[in-house]
């Protein structure tokens, strides 16, 4: 079944939500670098536990705020696709 016949569905492409989730660990780890090293240039001392807590803590919000933005992008590309099917549709009439 090609996508031209495929009925529309809101759930998105196994592609699309692969690179979804590839980005949000990207972003999780981007963060997480950057609240560890932010913690290690303020420490002086024994900072392993501020260390990991400034990882971890970078680490969730940068991957919360990059779900949000897989989200918001995989809506917008299955409403692009409503738009496009039904202006197709409307072509054929």
């Amino acid at each position: 079944m090609t996508e031209q016949e495929r009925p529309l569905s809101a759930l998105p492409s196994p592609a699309a939500r692969v690179a979804a989730f590839v980005a949000i660990l990207l972003g999780g780890v981007a963060g997480g670098l950057i609240g560890h090293t932010l913690v290690k240039l303020q420490c002086t001392g024994s900072c392993d536990t501020p260390k990991g807590v400034g990882l971890l803590v970078g680490a969730l919000i940068a991957a919360g705020g990059m779900s949000v933005v897989a989200v918001l992008v995989l809506r917008a590309v299955g409403e692009w696709r409503q738009i496009e099917q039904r202006e197709a549709q409307q072509g054929r009439s």
